[in-house]
């Protein structure tokens, strides 16, 4: 089963749609929103069963250096 987490990312001043393109070429991601307010992005994500989320997260997504900080949600099946 996978794990479902969202990812708020803030983005290097003026670096949003360079930071929007990297993530769309990796595809990892499900969804990727841009936002207002704090962060510039909402990314929606779907570790793979048997992966470690904190390491897939910085292997996979964290290696974008115009990242200036990021928020991750874990998602629990709650019904």
């Amino acid at each position: 089963m996978t794990t479902c987490v969202f990812i708020q990312i803030r983005c290097k001043p003026g670096s949003t749609y360079q930071v929007a393109e990297d993530i769309a070429l990796k595809e990892i991601h499900s969804e990727l929103h841009s936002t207002s307010g704090e962060f510039d992005l909402l990314m929606k994500l779907y570790v793979p069963s048997g992966e470690d989320v904190g390491k897939y997260i910085n292997d996979k997504l964290l290696d974008i250096p115009l990242i200036e900080r990021t928020l991750t949600t874990l998602t629990f099946k709650a019904f």
